[in-house]
């Protein structure tokens, strides 16, 4: 079948989520037709808004910046700034602070970043694209991909077909885009799961965001918003990596028992807690994508990679997908090609290196921070120490966890 040239589309996203409705604006924005594909169906705006989630994304002020950026992050219906992170090991005497605890509510602009529901987030890049885009299509399955010459064919479960120059998969882990395009992805079993819920806690979080390390793993306590102005402070979202035999044993207590057991293996971080949501489980393995790129096509957030949730990075770090693959293809815009194959090639570049250390340095850390061998233990504390002592080591840490700098290079930087 022969296609017209006014048939083929300059870009098609399946995904949109966060890291594909972000990728998704800042190319409208930059005047490209952009044809999103998204599975999921139009969010009931009440609901949504009436239901607390028990998890929240860590966003840095890199993530925020963009979403300012493309006018989502006025659409938010909550979120909650953190001035603070406190880092320590239960049996060891080092530990880091950042920032500082207060009990005013900080501007975000002032914050270390902000903790944001999924749930809310994915609503507010929902409502934005229907508004600024023409062709952002919900409850769509795609049942097949192939290359075919100069183009992507993308089948869709209705029947109909798709022509495109370039698609980019922002469809999760489990890819549906790389998969047809027969990219390999590297695995990292941890042999371990998480348990994320919504606690109440006796004592405010003061915008603090807290993780204490324990032999079985890191239990964080993520300051979250609460739907209750009087209960404002006294919500966090828990996340706790266990092996996955006590992963199955915790998630499967009473809701009394796992909150004492919570109270005491967080030490009374926060004195009591008081009230949890139901829990929530998932396996915690690493993945790698062999390769970001073909010809006309790229991967990115968590089609690209997956890393540990121990410094909660892998959302941002795919929102710094966007950014960088955005403004290399308006670079092409600008100069009167598209989607190049050294521009794809250029954002590949950029961005596996930099993703692949990210991953494999989360997987050293939460080795380092379980493991009971003194050696490790003596230069773990001391490290922790040295950092905690030295404020040049801690704005190190600080300038590569708000990932500015990653923007410097992209039409995005910031001033």
């Amino acid at each position: 079948m022969t296609v017209s040239q006014n048939e083929i589309l300059d870009v098609v996203i399946v995904g949109g989520g966060l890291v594909g409705g972000l990728t998704a604006l800042l190319l409208a924005q930059g005047g490209v037709q952009v044809t999103v594909l998204d599975a999921a169906p139009i969010l009931d705006a009440e609901k949504t808004l009436n239901a607390a989630n028990p998890r929240v994304l860590a966003l840095s002020q890199a993530t925020i910046h963009l979403l300012k950026t493309v006018g989502v992050w006025d659409k938010l219906a909550r979120q909650q700034p953190y001035t603070g992170m406190q880092v320590w090991n239960k049996n060891g005497y080092g530990e880091i602070n950042f920032g500082e605890s207060t009990e005013k509510t900080p501007n975000v602009d002032q914050a270390l970043g902000s903790m944001v529901e999924p749930s809310i987030l994915n609503l507010a890049i929902q409502q934005k694209m229907l508004e600024q885009l023409s062709d952002y299509r919900t409850e769509v399955r795609v049942s097949r991909i192939e290359r075919g010459v100069g183009v992507w064919m993308v089948h869709l479960a209705d029947g109909s077909q798709l022509h495109t120059k370039l698609i980019i998969g922002a469809d999760g882990a489990n890819s549906f885009v790389r998969e047809q395009a027969f990219i390999d992805i590297d695995i990292l079993d941890y042999k371990q799961a998480g348990i994320s819920c919504a606690i109440q806690t006796a004592q405010p979080n003061l915008h603090v965001a807290r993780q204490i390390f324990l032999e079985t793993g890191p239990l964080a306590f993520l300051p979250m918003a609460s739907l209750k102005a009087e209960e404002a402070g006294y919500w966090q979202s828990i996340v706790w990596t266990l092996p996955d035999d006590y992963a199955d044993e915790y998630a499967a207590l009473s809701d009394a028992d796992f909150i004492q057991l919570l109270t005491r293996e967080s030490h009374h971080m926060l004195g009591e807690v008081l009230a949890a949501s139901p829990r929530a489980k998932f396996p915690l393995k690493a993945r790698a994508a062999q390769q970001y790129v073909q010809e006309g096509l790229a991967l990115i957030g968590d089609a690209a990679h997956v890393i540990h949730p121990l410094a909660g990075q892998g959302v941002n770090i795919g929102c710094l997908d966007a950014a960088v693959l955005c403004d290399a293809l308006l670079h092409d815009k600008d100069r009167g090609v598209w989607a190049h194959a050294q521009t794809l090639k250029r954002y590949e570049h950029c961005r596996k290196g930099q993703n692949d250390a990210m991953m494999h340095s989360m997987s050293a850390i939460g080795w380092l921070e379980t493991t009971g061998l003194f050696p490790v233990v003596w230069a773990r504390n001391f490290a922790l120490n040295l950092v905690e002592n030295q404020r040049l080591l801690k704005d190190a840490f600080m300038a590569q966890a708000n990932g500015l700098s990653q923007l410097k290079h992209t039409r995005y930087a910031t001033l």
